[in-house]
């Protein structure tokens, strides 16, 4: 089963929008779609890459890396559901209730979970 696209609407009236669709899995794709659709995502995604992987002989963090900022990127391209999440975890950092702030990170964590499911092209 494939992931369907996110499009978070706060509203709930329904209303269409036009939301960027995943680039391939790649590295390049994706700062390439960081680049157009999320610029302000770049400059952490650049030095991250420097860091983490940079001129590595070993490609295994890659997989690790693509992982955090496909998902941050299917974020980011929704500035909605990227808003909603913010919402979320500041509400759960205030919350005094325990029971209200676990169902807040749980909400918080299932979206960010269908994030990183989207599927290239959706």
């Amino acid at each position: 089963m494939t992931a369907q696209p996110i499009h978070f609407d706060e509203s709930g009236g329904g209303q269409a929008r036009r939301v960027p669709p995943m680039p391939e899995r790649t590295p390049q794709a994706l700062r390439l779609a960081i680049q157009e659709h999320a610029p302000h995502l770049l400059p952490d995604f650049e030095a991250h890459w420097r860091r983490a992987i940079g001129d590595a002989f070993n490609l295994t963090p890659v997989p690790a890396f693509m992982h955090l900022w496909w998902t941050q990127y299917a974020i980011a391209r929704d500035p909605d559901l990227e808003a909603h999440l913010r919402d979320l975890e500041a509400r759960a950092a205030k919350c005094e209730d325990p029971k209200e702030s676990a169902v807040l990170l749980a909400e918080y964590s299932r979206l960010r979970r269908q994030a990183a499911a989207v599927e290239p092209g959706r």
